[in-house]
């Protein structure tokens, strides 16, 4: 890194409070404010002996807080100082605003969307909604009178991981994906011709045999036309599990009714999630 200037001096520099030669003694305790300190090795010292700067290790050894010549020293020798330089990777305690988001270790990605967490990783803040899907009935379908049929959503109105499947009509929850899922589901059935009743229910099912949401119907009279049945709520999901679209109707005369396919812009049937956040 270059600097206008002088270039900053990092390390925790220390010299140590003066030490009294004891005649015939060769260790003596470092201290710096009267309280002992430890050197990271001999290497990371300077001392001045009689004038003369000592070899580390050769002329002198540490261990801990005690500092040992090679030889025991005598009346009269000075020992002028002993500075210590610091660890080779203690910086100090860094001023305010000077460390870069790229001197840190967290993970995950740095830009303008996310942010830092407490576990030392980058996300996305809030989080988002997916897995999300919607498929829907491109054509319509005629399902027998009286009998529960799987709705045939062979469209796709968006589907953030490739989830869902146009040819078998289910939604399948992608693997690390499991949770709490709001989902719904609507019908269109195609305008009485007559004054009959139709009953009617439409229902979400899990895995193929677990009803996890349905709604029940009964319209008549006065010819209602494209009438929408609705279902809609919160379910557990688990990575693996699958949903589908049912739905019944029953005409009183046995005629029949349809599930209206899409017309134009506007999705009559069709099946619908995503995942909540947090739960």
């Amino acid at each position: 890194m270059s600097y206008i200037g002088k270039e900053p001096t990092i390390g925790n520099f220390q010299v140590c409070d003066a030490i009294s030669v004891v005649n015939n003694q060769a260790a003596y305790t470092m201290q710096v404010g009267s309280v002992n300190v430890s050197p990271q090795s001999a290497q990371h010292m300077l001392v001045s002996l009689n004038g003369i700067l000592q070899a580390p290790t050769s002329s002198f050894t540490v261990s801990g807080s005690v500092i040992t010549f090679a030889s025991n020293l005598v009346t009269g020798d000075v020992i002028d100082f002993i500075q210590i330089l610091g660890n080779v990777l203690d910086l100090g305690v860094p001023s305010d605003s000077t460390v870069s988001i790229a001197k840190l270790t967290a993970t995950g990605t740095k830009d303008a969307t996310t942010f830092l967490r407490g576990d030392n990783t980058f996300a996305a803040a809030g989080g988002d909604n997916t897995p999300a899907f919607e498929g829907y009935s491109t054509n319509g379908q005629a399902p027998a009178d009286s009998t529960e049929t799987k709705v045939e959503l062979d469209g796709e109105s968006f589907d953030t991981d490739s989830a869902f499947d146009t040819s078998t009509y289910r939604f399948t929850v992608p693997t690390g994906k499991g949770g709490k899922y709001y989902v719904y589901g609507n019908i269109a059935v195609d305008a009485q011709d007559d004054n009959d009743v139709v009953h009617a229910y439409i229902r979400i099912k899990k895995n193929g045999d677990t009803d996890l949401l349905d709604s029940y119907y009964n319209f008549s009279g006065n010819y209602p036309r494209d009438v929408a049945i609705l279902v809609h709520g919160t379910v557990t999901l688990a990575a693996g599990d699958y949903i589908e679209l049912y739905g019944y109707l029953n005409d009183a005369d046995g005629s029949g009714r349809d599930f209206k396919g899409a017309s134009g812009a506007r999705l009559a049937t069709l099946m619908g999630g995503y995942k909540l956040i947090g739960v």
